[in-house]
């Protein structure tokens, strides 16, 4: 008797060892879903066809349609490329693929705009006084000037 009650026990525990395996492949599968579906908004976002980002961020077409589609689960370096390819933080991505637990703070215009490797020292200069004007025009001080 003690042993079909081991037995029992036994199936007992990988039934809820296989309702957790598929608990938690249900939860990947919609964190690669959401992911997916941010690129995908991203990419239309940016007016870039698939192709044309895949291109971009080294990949292939029908690997970016599987990511896109949350079929494919894309590796740090892949999201680098991606984020650089849809000029959004990399941070953002690796938050929704779950590779970090949350998105650091946004950098503050000023330092965005100082850390763009693309713009001339003028640009810059040009890009912040036109960002404190129209700041000024709603009737408020830039973070910069309240310090």
């Amino acid at each position: 008797m003690g042993d079909s009650c081991s037995r029992k026990r036994c199936k007992q525990n990988a039934c809820k060892s296989t309702q957790l395996a598929i608990c938690s492949h249900q939860v990947n599968e919609s964190k690669h879903g959401d992911l997916g579906e941010f690129i995908r908004a991203q990419r239309e976002r940016a007016n870039l066809s698939l192709r044309r980002l895949a291109e971009t961020a080294g990949i292939s077409n029908p690997y970016l349609s599987q990511i896109e589609r949350g079929i494919r689960r894309p590796s740090a370096e892949i999201l680098k490329n991606l984020a650089r390819a849809l000029e959004i933080s990399s941070n953002s991505l690796y938050s929704r693929a779950g590779l970090i637990d949350e998105e650091l703070p946004p950098a503050s215009v000023f330092e965005a705009i100082d850390a763009d490797e693309k713009l001339t020292g003028e640009q810059k200069r040009v890009l912040l006084d036109m960002y404190r004007a129209l700041v000024r025009s709603n009737g408020t001080k830039s973070d910069e000037e309240q310090e």
